[in-house]
Order: C-alpha cells, then sequence, then structure tokens
C-alpha cells in the first residue's frame, strides 16, 4: 500500500488540562527503525494512565486523587516526574491502548509480518536496557492516539480474533495490568477482593480471577453490582460497606486512599496485598502491627515479564476472556471521551476509533 507523508493525530502539549490535548491534521508519518514495524492503528482506548499523565498526577509534588484535577490539572504537578518514569518531552501522542494491521516494517523484520492484525504491549523494558527500565507506549514513546504508530517487532504481537478492533482495543493495558497483578500475588483458587471493580482494569482483573477459579469479590457502586456479576463476581460490596475482616487471601486494589487500612484488616493471615493504583489517594496510614501480626505481604505491580501480554492474547484467541465497551468515540473527540471516563458513570473501557 501507498503511505502518505502525514497523518491524524491528537497531541499532549505538556502538563495540564484538556486544553493541552491538539488534534493535528499535519503530523509527520512516523518510520520503522531497526527492529520496528509499522502498524495503522484500528482503534485505541482512554485509561487513567492517560489522563494521569496528562494532568501529571504521577508527581510526587501530589497528593491527592486522581479526579479531584482531571479536567484541569494539578497545579503543583512538576514537569520533572509527570511521568511514569520521570520527565517526559512534548508533544507526545499518547495512548496505550492500540489495535490495528502492519503497514510497514523496518530493518531486521521479516516482510512476511506485513499484513498482520495485532495488539501492542503497552509496557515492557526496551532492547539492550536495564530489566527494570521501564517503556510505556503512549508515555515514553508514542501511542496509538493517531492513524500510525510503530512499536518494536516483538512487541506486536499478531492476534487472531473475529473481535472489532475497538473490542481488541480495550484488552492491552488494563488487562495486562490486572493479569500481572494476579500473576504478582499467584492467585489460585482462593478468595480474592478486588476493589474499583468497575473499572478498567478492576472489571478486567474480575474475568481473569475467575478464570482461575477464584471466589471473587467486587467493590463497586451499586449500580454497577449486577454488571460485574455478569462478568463473573461472586460478591459485590459497596464502596462505603463494612467488609468482613480476616477474609480474603488476596486483595487487589486500585483505590487507596482513607479507607485503605480496612483492606489489610480483610486480609487473612498470610494474605497478599497487591496494589496497581490509588484513584482515591496515593498517600494511606499503615499501622505495621497488622502487616507483622498477620504476616502479610505488600506488592506494587507495574512491570511486568513478558510472557503476561502473552498469555493475554492466548485468553482472547481462546475466548477466554471478553470485552467491556461503555462507549465509544472519534479519535478527534478524545477530549469528549476523557470528559466522559472522568465522570467515571461507566463500566469497563471507553474505545477510540481511529481508521476511518
Amino acid at each position: 500500500m501507498t503511505l502518505p507523508k502525514t497523518m491524524k493525530a491528537m497531541l499532549l502539549t505538556g502538563h495540564g488540562g484538556l486544553d493541552k490535548l491538539e488534534w493535528r491534521e499535519d503530523v509527520a508519518l512516523p518510520k520503522p527503525a531497526a527492529g520496528e514495524v509499522l502498524v495503522r492503528v484500528g482503534a485505541a482506548a482512554v485509561n487513567n494512565t492517560d489522563v494521569n499523565t496528562r494532568t501529571g498526577w504521577y508527581s510526587k509534588a501530589v497528593r491527592g486523587d486522581t479526579g479531584s484535577a482531571a479536567s484541569e490539572g494539578y497545579g503543583g504537578a512538576s514537569d520533572a516526574d509527570g511521568g511514569w518514569s520521570g520527565a517526559l518531552s512534548f508533544p507526545r501522542i499518547q495512548g496505550a491502548d492500540c489495535c490495528g494491521e502492519v503497514v510497514a516494517v523496518g530493518t531486521g523484520v521479516d516482510q512476511g509480518r506485513i499484513g498482520e492484525r495485532v495488539l501492542i504491549r503497552p509496557m515492557y523494558s526496551p532492547a539492550g536496557a536495564g530489566p527494570d527500565d521501564l517503556v510505556t507506549f503512549g508515555s515514553e514513546r508514542d501511542g496509538g492516539f493517531a492513524e500510525y504508530a510503530t512499536a518494536e517487532s516483538s512487541n506486536a504481537l499478531r492476534v487472531d480474533s473475529a473481535l472489532t478492533d475497538v473490542e481488541l482495543a480495550s484488552f492491552p493495558c488494563a488487562f495486562s495490568t490486572a493479569e500481572g497483578m494476579i500473576q504478582r500475588a499467584a492467585l489460585g483458587a482462593e478468595r480474592v477482593l478486588i476493589t474499583g471493580a468497575s473499572g478498567g482494569v478492576g472489571s478486567a482483573a474480575v474475568q481473569l480471577a475467575k478464570r482461575r477459579g477464584a471466589h471473587v469479590t467486587a467493590v463497586t457502586s451499586p449500580g454497577k453490582m449486577e454488571a460485574l456479576k455478569a462478568l463473573g463476581a461472586d460478591e459485590t460490596f459497596d464502596r462505603d460497606a463494612t467488609l468482613p475482616e480476616d477474609s480474603y487471601d488476596v486483595v487487589l486494589d486500585l483505590v487507596g486512599g482513607a479507607g485503605w487500612p480496612k483492606l489489610l484488616d480483610a486480609l487473612v493471615t498470610r494474605g497478599r496485598y497487591v496494589t496497581s493504583g490509588a484513584i482515591a489517594g496515593p498517600i494511606v496510614e499503615l499501622d505495621l502491627r497488622t502487616l507483622y501480626l498477620k504476616d502479610l505481604t505488600l506488592m506494587g505491580s507495574t512491570r511486568q515479564e513478558p510472557s503476561v501480554f502473552a498469555d493475554l492474547v492466548g485468553y482472547i484467541e481462546r475466548g477466554e476472556i471478553r470485552p467491556a465497551v461503555a462507549e465509544t468515540y472519534a479519535l478527534r473527540d478524545l477530549k469528549q471521551a476523557q470528559e466522559a471516563f472522568i465522570k467515571k458513570s461507566h463500566m469497563g473501557k471507553i474505545g477510540i476509533t481511529v481508521a476511518d
């Protein structure tokens, strides 16, 4: 196919409010470097990380929840550490989720990859870097909020599925985050409590925990309880409910905030706690007596083994998990999509169509 010289894209021009998102139709088409592929993006999706990066929430100067300044940005955020791994270079094309088609390859990549339908691994250690170095698609490098994107060939995984591009694009970031948490906890056929269960990662965790045979309890709002049960939750609790103490082998937490201590109380002796988010606030109070007297294990979960995303693609192809897409917007309407996302009235993911 003949490739254009320019493309349409939504650019992030700096940390701040929704005004920092700029629609452009004259962005230079990226070229795949050695070992890379060029992907024509079919669809993307909105994630907390897209909003948090835009607002600068990752900055240590920010102590509040992720929603309090999600539209206008955090005035105290520092550009020096506003991204996952420090300072970002602007303008940046965000979009951690990407489903598309390989349309060109760089040197060293098999020409046979052209035409493959792929999902992009959203988080990885770059080739030649240390095992703890981290790159996020749409953060440390340009992502899926554009007509075309490049990625290392090893991070563009072929997917064979009858699902639409929007449905497939709902999986990468949220489901790999949830699966990373679950694998970190070595969750089996146990009792698991999942907070923030109606969001993208939370609803993914419900499905992924259930496929492992776990008894799933989801914490959510009353209006979303039945939908979560349809996804596989065995029980649900309201966010303000008193949780039963000494009842869960594993807690998968995406919320944090003032109610955090009750999550440790809910764990059994030798229970495992895993976090990959703090939408209610990153600063919590820990009673060390609870930690050591109950022999608890507390774990953070961001970095993933390469097998996590490969496993996820396998689950998709075998029909073991299903997409949960609440709404869909066109890429040029990304600001409206983020406004809808910030309201948190949806369950699952908000999809973004990119290809015409």
